[in-house]
């Protein structure tokens, strides 16, 4: 494997990034055997900021029920030379919080206001 193969090299990725003044992310995982890594951080400004960092276009965001609460994962991606980095962002989301699922985030830029 070529590029982003080693983990010298991913985890220099992520401290690029950091030491840009990026907060780091409260977890990495890097898989064994395979070329993806997965950042966790914990709020939407993170979020954001690591996906610009990183230049990840692909987002999607899934909510589910555990334990009686709700959440919302956010989940961006991107292909760096051969290596799949993910970002990913849980947040809990009360009941009276439903009308913030249904509502397009106005930070995100869409292909066609590009």
């Amino acid at each position: 494997m070529t590029q982003l193969a080693t983990r010298t090299q991913a985890f220099g990725l992520i401290a690029d990034g950091v030491a840009a003044g990026l907060s780091a992310p409260w977890r990495l995982y890097l898989a064994r055997g395979c070329r993806y890594v997965s950042l966790s951080v914990g709020d939407r400004d993170e979020w954001n900021a690591w996906r610009a960092h990183l230049g990840c276009p692909e987002m999607s965001v899934r909510v589910y029920q555990s334990g009686g609460e709700i959440h919302r994962a956010s989940l961006a991606e991107v292909v760096l030379d051969g290596c799949r980095i993910s970002v990913e962002l849980v947040e809990d989301v009360g009941i009276e919080d439903l009308d913030r699922l249904l509502t397009v985030d106005p930070t995100v830029v869409g292909p066609e206001e590009r």
